[in-house]
């Protein structure tokens, strides 16, 4: 059984249409749960997992927790009953039939995986980014891509570093590499170009680059976030 981790920071106005898809892309017998785990968010976020989850089929818990994605997904864990661990970015919509596709990878000894991406946006620099995301090596991953890993190996591994306030998936996703068999399904995750649209293709792509580089060459942690808040989040 899967438990979906979905980690926010005010999604209120987008939420509800993750939530919807996830319904209407699965049966929903292979999904323990889905678990938003809200980083102190300001926007209504709480309110609108709440009603939904009132009227939906699925059982979807609300999750307070510290703000940072690696703690918030990491306190998911903690809450979470499926002994397979899906972990989805607000912003990610997954292929239809999804959990099949992870529990027959599973099942056939894959014990962590993702999906191929594309964005919802056709510029050039994305459709060669999203192009990369069809080969198995550990530099053509990302977080947007979703990630499946048995609770098993994630416990392990000892979760996300939460010494990572950005990077913190693919920082999980190489120690995964390391130790297992990482299995990439040829179906795609549509995934939101909203920030490459907010700060610049061309420039957020090369910030993104560096960054990657940066954490090659072996930049902390905290050097990570400052080059990122100085040249991506200012």
């Amino acid at each position: 059984m899967i438990s979906i981790i979905i980690p926010v920071l005010n999604e209120g106005e987008t939420i509800q249409d993750l939530l919807s898809h996830i319904s209407e892309s699965t049966s929903g017998e292979k999904i323990a749960e889905i678990l938003v785990v809200d980083g102190e968010s300001q926007d209504g976020t709480r309110e609108v997992v709440m009603r939904f989850s009132e009227k939906s089929n699925l059982n979807i818990q609300y999750i307070p927790s510290e703000r940072g994605r690696a703690k918030q997904m990491n306190t998911g864990v903690t809450n979470a009953i499926g002994n397979v661990l899906y972990f989805l970015h607000a912003d990610s919509f997954p292929p239809k039939n999804f959990d099949s596709d992870i529990v027959s990878e599973v099942k056939q000894g894959s014990l962590a995986g993702c999906f191929r991406l594309k964005f919802d946006n056709n510029h050039p620099v994305l459709i060669i980014s999203q192009w990369f995301t069809q080969f198995n090596f550990k530099f053509c991953r990302g977080g947007d891509q979703s990630l499946f890993i048995t609770k098993e190996l994630f416990n392990q591994l000892s979760g996300f570093s939460e010494d990572y306030t950005i990077y913190e998936d693919c920082e999980f996703i190489n120690r995964i590499y390391g130790v297992a068999k990482f299995k990439v399904i040829p179906k795609h995750i549509i995934t939101s170009s909203r920030k490459y649209l907010e700060k610049g293709t061309w420039r957020l792509q090369y910030h993104f680059t560096l960054i990657h580089l940066k954490k090659w060459s072996g930049a902390s942690p905290q050097a990570l976030y400052n080059y990122y808040e100085k040249h991506i989040n200012s």
